[in-house]
């Protein structure tokens, strides 16, 4: 059984995630080609390392230091996804919240947790303004099926942070 919480900024550390297992295996990948979105062959083995770690927990305190949202998902009290939204809207009149994470561990995919956790964002961006949530995605086919799944759609805005920092990354959104 799957228990869902907030997480506590006081938690949040590397042993943290001492079950969890980032590991994706990707093989194709969307790219905007010519003004198309194509699926083009991109094998890689998409991992953390432990700066990465380091990096996630203190992107995650900040979130919550700053009035966002981090929620967690346990089995037998290991944590095996999370979620979480940084406050503050962007966007104009699309009133964007940036789903900022949203990750569940390879052995536990295909549970309906990542359902769970995106409606989770969902509900707290709701609540407090936003029309829609910001989702600067990994560009895996596999990853890109979940956020369709979930009613995602290309952004009508683009934001250059995400862009810039992640080029390869599908600019998503989300209606609340």
């Amino acid at each position: 059984m799957i228990q869902y919480r907030n997480l506590e900024m006081n938690e949040i550390g590397r042993e943290l995630f001492r079950d969890f297992i980032r590991r994706q295996v990707v093989n194709k990948c969307w790219r905007r080609e010519a003004g198309a979105w194509v699926i083009k062959d991109a094998p890689f083995i998409d991992d953390w390392s432990e700066d990465d770690y380091r990096i996630l927990t203190d992107c995650l305190k900040r979130t919550i230091l700053e009035g966002g949202f981090v929620a967690g998902a346990f089995s037998e009290g290991r944590l095996k996804g999370f979620v979480a939204v940084t406050a503050g809207l962007f966007g104009g009149e699309n009133k964007y919240l940036d789903l900022a994470s949203i990750h569940i561990s390879e052995d536990m995919r295909g549970h309906g947790i990542g359902r769970t956790l995106f409606q989770f964002a969902k509900d707290w961006a709701g609540k407090n303004g936003a029309k829609k949530l910001y989702i600067s995605a990994h560009s895996a086919v596999e990853s890109q099926a979940f956020y369709k799944a979930m009613g995602c759609v290309e952004a009508a805005w683009y934001h250059p942070g995400h862009v810039e920092e992640e080029p390869y990354d599908c600019q998503l959104e989300c209606v609340i």
